[in-house]
């Protein structure tokens, strides 16, 4: 990515709008390039303006963030999109993936963590939130942790193949409790250029696109368990 990062804001508030302006704003390496206050507006100013990132409240009037969203990823496949609301439901965060959002962001944390967060999704190594990957964990802790031959076999019956070798799966178990590629390289003694490459592999296996459904995978498969 050459120059700054290349933000599009999405928000029917005029403040809410404002806020995340003045968080990205404040930022030497992002520039807010365009407001919209509407799903609709946000796909009118990315077709114009083929932001690096878009930044997307949920519910909105009119075209709602989910639809946009699924309507942005169809149009321009590169450009990231990160989910802002106040709510941490799973089943938004999940539904937000579904459409191709890249990740998720609460309106409340903190703005340093709004900054490290917008990095890594621009750079494909933002790792989930604390608070997010709790969810998860809530969303699946009532369930019966898959057996060796469940995980083997999708929802519909199907054979699953995974393929996943020993260091893949410590890979993925890392990343599900949040790691950044450069502490995943600390703790199983790689380097970050080897974790990267072994996270596309993982992706590419799985047939999933992002950290956050890695996360899901690994919970929903039991290979990951809260402390």
């Amino acid at each position: 990515m050459n120059g700054p990062i290349r933000v599009l804001l999405a928000d029917d508030h005029r403040h809410a709008r404002q806020a995340m302006s003045e968080i990205v704003g404040a930022e030497p390496d992002m520039e807010v390039v365009g407001e919209a206050a509407s799903g609709e507006e946000a796909i009118e100013l990315v077709d114009r303006l083929l932001p690096d990132l878009v930044l997307m409240d949920i519910n909105m009037p009119g075209m709602g963030g989910f639809e946009a969203v699924k309507t942005i990823k169809g149009r321009h496949p590169p450009i990231k999109i990160v989910m802002v609301t106040v709510s941490d439901d799973a089943a938004h965060l999940f539904e937000a993936l579904k459409k191709g959002a890249q990740g998720y962001l609460l309106k409340n944390l903190n703005p340093s963590a709004w900054r490290d967060y917008l990095r890594g999704v621009a750079f494909d190594e933002a790792p989930l939130n604390a608070d997010l990957a709790l969810s998860i964990l809530r969303e699946f802790s009532g369930r019966k942790p898959a057996s060796a031959s469940e995980r083997a076999r999708g929802e519909d019956g199907t054979v699953m193949q995974e393929g996943l070798t020993p260091r893949e799966r410590g890979i993925l178990q890392e990343v599900a409790r949040g790691q950044k590629n450069r502490e995943i390289a600390a703790v199983l003694g790689l380097s970050e250029h080897t974790v990267k490459n072994h996270l596309k592999n993982i992706l590419q296996k799985l047939h999933l696109d992002n950290r956050v459904q890695l996360t899901r995978y690994a919970y929903e498969q039991g290979l990951v368990e809260g402390e």
